[in-house]
């Protein structure tokens, strides 16, 4: 799948600043990029250095300091487009189980039950975790916890899914294997992703593009096009295009800790 030329959002001179008791921290600086129709793009950087910010300004949790995020019209309505997020952490609630975990978003709206139940289940089965609906988070593995909050996220059927570190609490394998099953959802649901990682190959496997950003105050220093073809392939990882692109990352990175 290739994203559309239109963009989704477009954030314009953006900067964050928040006021301590110690004085004004700096967290973000003039920030500018845009987010195009059912791309995936990964944030990376030093860590600290505002990435999980930017995501907060975009689904309205922070204000920005000055700049702003821009949505635009990709589903033929003046609305703001609906926008799902996924934590680091699943934050699933303990006494709900997978699918009443999932069909959460839906309740809140007031949705009727039985439609609830059916979406919640198309869910189940979208992420692979169907036998496991009646499991209660205790019962599940890191992977599939964030299986079920990659599913809440998406149940509400959002234009824009943000993604905060989602797999950085796992190991290794299952954080690879997620990214698998993250692709396979974005080419199911084909939603514009902006994810942020703190792993380059992760990045490069994953996204269309990856934005480099400096430590704090937070700038682009690197915007680059992924351009291996898709669908991904695990071979991919070790092909010469794939080392040049994390070389590069690397490099900028690198620089700045120097």
């Amino acid at each position: 799948m290739t994203s559309s030329t239109e963009p989704a959002l477009s954030v314009q001179n953006l900067s964050v600043s928040f006021v301590e008791s110690d004085g004004s921290l700096d967290v973000l600086d003039n920030i500018s990029f845009d987010l195009q129709s059912s791309s995936f793009v990964s944030v990376i950087g030093p860590s600290g250095g505002g990435k999980s910010t930017l995501l907060r300004v975009i689904i309205g949790l922070v204000h920005p300091s000055q700049g702003q995020v821009v949505f635009y019209d990709t589903s033929g309505s003046f609305e703001k487009p609906k926008i799902g997020m996924v934590f680091q952490k699943a934050n699933l609630m303990p006494w709900r189980n997978v699918l009443e975990n999932i069909s959460l978003p839906l309740e809140l709206a007031g949705m009727k039950n039985t439609e609830v139940v059916q979406k919640a289940m198309e869910m189940v089965e979208m992420v692979g975790l169907l036998g496991f609906e009646k499991s209660y988070p205790h019962e599940l593995s890191g992977g599939m916890a964030q299986r079920v909050a990659i599913a809440r996220a998406l149940i509400h059927d959002p234009d824009i899914l943000l993604l905060d570190e989602p797999f950085g609490q796992l190991d290794a394998l299952t954080r690879e294997r997620m990214g698998e099953e993250l692709l396979r959802i974005w080419q199911t649901k084909q939603k514009t992703v902006l994810m942020v990682t703190h792993s380059i190959p992760e990045a490069i496997y994953l996204s269309d593009r990856i934005l480099v950003l400096t430590s704090r105050p937070a700038r682009i220093c690197l915007d680059l096009p992924v351009a291996l073809p898709r669908p991904r392939h695990e071979d991919m990882r070790y092909s010469q295009s794939f080392v040049d692109l994390a070389q590069q990352i690397r490099h900028q990175l690198s620089s700045m800790a120097g």
